[in-house]
């Protein structure tokens, strides 16, 4: 498995707040110019790379000399404002010593629920990466809310991976990897050297993260499963450990790698599978959720029990079974207006319900995705 990553051409790297920061004491320049170099190194091997960096609250949180992570959104995003400065400049002038240029790009949920600037951002990726330039990504914190943020670059990453159609997401860490147990408390734990994205029995095995940084084991097993849609294999490893990118590159085992085992999905539908909150929800009979799961059919009105929340035609919704357990998400045909008047009736008596002839699915199969 591991010549997959000795191959990829196209990687995404996410290096968390603990390992650009000096213990929450500011970043740690040392580092910073230690990950520009071995960046740079992949570059020359003819590998396209996008770079995900935590650390600019941690940096404000730093410059502003707080206690502590704030909790408040607004000293959250004030931090963010502060730290983001010293963050960027310092790889900038890392990567300007080794003749390569980095560009900033912070983006935020609403960049990656818009069709159109979801396509525009990964029309810029592109271009920058086919120029040579390095990107470093970071999450927008300074205008994100609670309601409507990545929650962390671990997820942050894995959407940047969907959108450029990654080989590879690799998130470094101080931990060497995902293991069977906690190692801070069972020191029997083994490392998993490999396992599929989609097996539902890694959850079970992560533990916390750091005071520094949002994400811990279970986010990484999330973005690894959100990333595998488009094909992209995922390494969990020790950001600590020497030369790192390099010797990952020659093969050696080192960390967990969490292959993708399907199919990547059409972009339309990675862009459906990455939007993290959805306008409403559908709730769908047996029949009907068997329909989909089974066939990958196109969503009926006649399997269609009830609907929460107010949306238009084109948006995003949740369709749900009768437990409330999601099941798939998708473009509508109908606002919840409509879809209150036709729904648990055949598509012949769309017409006469509504006054109109309209689509005879209210979701088509190709603006769906069913859950893993």
């Amino acid at each position: 498995m591991r010549k997959l990553i000795k191959n990829a051409k196209r990687w995404v790297v996410k290096v968390g707040s603990s390992l650009v920061t000096n213990n929450g004491r500011g970043l740690d320049l040392s580092a910073i110019e230690d990950w520009a170099g071995q960046l740079v190194a992949m570059q020359k091997l003819g590998i396209q790379v996008v770079l995900v960096s935590s650390g600019a609250v941690a940096e404000g949180v730093a410059r502003l000399e707080l206690k502590s992570r704030p909790k408040q959104v607004q000293l959250q995003q004030a931090a963010a404002a502060v730290g983001q400065m010293g963050l960027i400049q310092a790889y900038e002038s890392c990567f300007i010593g080794h003749g390569v240029h980095a560009a900033q790009i912070l983006l935020s949920h609403d960049d990656l629920s818009d069709r159109t600037r979801y396509l525009n951002a990964r029309s810029t990726l592109t271009t920058l990466l086919e120029m040579g330039v390095i990107p470093v990504v970071n999450e927008n914190d300074t205008v994100a809310t609670a309601e409507l943020c990545f929650g962390d670059n671990d997820t942050l990453a894995a959407l940047v991976a969907n959108l450029i159609n990654a080989d590879v997401m690799l998130i470094l860490t101080d931990q060497d990897g995902l293991f069977d147990a906690d190692p801070r408390n069972n020191t029997s734990a083994k490392l998993v050297a490999s396992a599929s994205a989609i097996d539902g029995s890694l959850s079970a095995m992560a533990g916390k993260g750091s005071s520094l940084g949002r994400g811990g084991m279970v986010t990484k097993i999330s973005a690894a499963k959100l990333a595998s849609r488009s094909g992209t294999n995922t390494l969990i490893a020790n950001g600590r450990e020497r030369q790192i990118l390099s010797r990952l590159l020659e093969g050696e085992e080192i960390g967990t790698l969490l292959y993708a085992d399907s199919e990547p999905v059409t972009a339309k539908k990675q862009w459906l599978a990455s939007q993290l909150t959805v306008k409403g929800s559908l709730v769908l009979d047996a029949g009907a959720v068997k329909v989909l799961k089974d066939s990958g059919s196109s969503l009926l009105a006649v399997g269609i029990k009830s609907l929460v929340g107010q949306f238009a035609r084109g948006e995003v919704v949740s369709c749900l079974d009768e437990a409330g357990l999601e099941i798939a998400r998708g473009l509508v045909n109908y606002n919840n207006n409509e879809i209150g008047k036709i729904k648990g009736q055949s598509s012949e008596n769309i017409e006469n319900l509504l006054g109109y002839s309209g689509e005879e699915e209210i979701i088509h199969r190709d603006n769906l995705i069913l859950d893993d």
